[in-house]
């Protein structure tokens, strides 16, 4: 099912997605098809398979990165609700979310960057009685709509109070007073992504959207699965890659073959990755430095892979992958944003070595 979906319904699309036009029609029919299900045990049988939302996002990510990077923004959004203690929104939101009838995004990377020691948080709050009164200002996130009450994003804000400081995470509907949205760039890739600058000036989130206070606990139990999830991506991308590298070789094949990186190679190394991140995604709960370890590494290989697929797909696709919406030259900018979105290469790199030096 998913591949018809891919077919039928994205593969018209890319191109249009690659310019800027956000449409959540694909989602929808990826969550009636039961892409959003696997890695939700609560919505699936009780089960655990977040390889399986791994793959499915590949899927998708071999045709339309853009879409594949919506897919796993709305993911983690539902595994954030999964793994709180926040049976509201479990009741009355992750059903929807993981049937695509409303849709989730991720504002973590700057919280990501916080507790790395590279940046401040942005947002910050004070407490009510009935909830948070939140200003600050977010560069980008991802797969939203302005005024929508169909989409929400997870956050992590300071509370400042005379008790001190601590840092929560809640989600947040779209439409929420207060906030407003803007897209205040346009990027040479991802552009259809829907991704805005947010702007909290007093927004008043109710508590009943709080996702976990205190927080270090909850994101330890996140941390992996988030982090696994986003290896879909680079999946797809690369496989998109070699497949458009063998298209190249139907005409091209014979003077191809002096290239680094064929095809049939990076096949093999993509198939050997899959199988240690297929292991991983087993046990996205498990405790312990080494196993997080693991974790970011593997996001980090499948990071350097894109940068590799990247420079292998115009390489061999010569003249004919820069020609404007060429396939490869999209697979380029989509290869590039695995390596720069959060966590980056030298995000990940800096993160693997303070845990081996701890």
């Amino acid at each position: 099912m998913i591949a018809q979906i891919v077919k039928n319904d994205l593969k018209p699309k890319v191109v249009e997605i690659d310019h800027g036009m956000y449409t959540t029609e694909v989602l929808e029919k990826l969550g009636k098809a039961g892409a959003f299900r696997h890695h939700i045990a609560s919505q699936n049988n009780g089960s655990i398979d977040l390889f399986g939302a791994i793959q499915d996002m590949a899927a998708v990510s071999r045709e339309c990165m853009t879409t594949g990077f919506m897919m796993w923004a709305h993911d983690v959004c539902a595994w954030y609700i999964e793994n709180s203690d926040n049976d509201w929104l479990k009741q009355d939101i992750l059903p929807k979310m993981v049937d695509g009838e409303v849709f989730g995004a991720t504002a973590l990377s700057n919280p990501m960057k916080y507790f790395s020691g590279i940046e401040e948080l942005k947002l910050s709050a004070e407490e009510t009685e009935d909830g948070y009164i939140i200003n600050g200002t977010l560069p980008w996130v991802s797969n939203l709509a302005e005024k929508s009450s169909n989409h929400f994003f997870g956050s992590i804000f300071t509370v400042h109070s005379e008790a001190g400081n601590k840092d929560v995470m809640a989600l947040i509907p779209c439409d929420l007073e207060g906030l407003t949205m803007k897209q205040m760039v346009a990027f040479a890739g991802m552009e259809g992504s829907g991704t805005y600058s947010l702007l909290f000036d007093n927004a008043f989130l109710p508590k009943k959207y709080l996702l976990a206070d205190p927080i270090g606990p909850y994101l330890a139990k996140i941390k992996a699965g988030f982090i696994l999830l986003q290896t879909g991506m680079a999946v797809g991308v690369i496989q998109g890659s070699i497949d458009e590298m063998r298209k190249s070789d139907l005409t091209l094949a014979e003077i191809n073959a002096f290239l680094d990186d064929r095809p049939d190679e990076l096949e093999d190394e993509l198939n050997e990755a899959i199988a240690l991140i297929q292991s991983l995604a087993e046990t996205p709960f498990e405790a312990g430095t080494d196993y997080l370890i693991q974790v970011l590494e593997a996001r980090l290989l499948g990071a350097e892979f894109c940068k590799r697929s990247a420079d292998a797909v115009m390489q061999h696709c010569g003249a004919k992958g820069y020609i404007l919406d060429a396939p490869a030259q999209r697979k380029q900018r989509e290869a590039y944003f695995v390596i720069i979105v959060t966590p980056s290469i030298k995000h990940l790199r800096k993160e693997i070595a303070r845990l081996e030096a701890a």
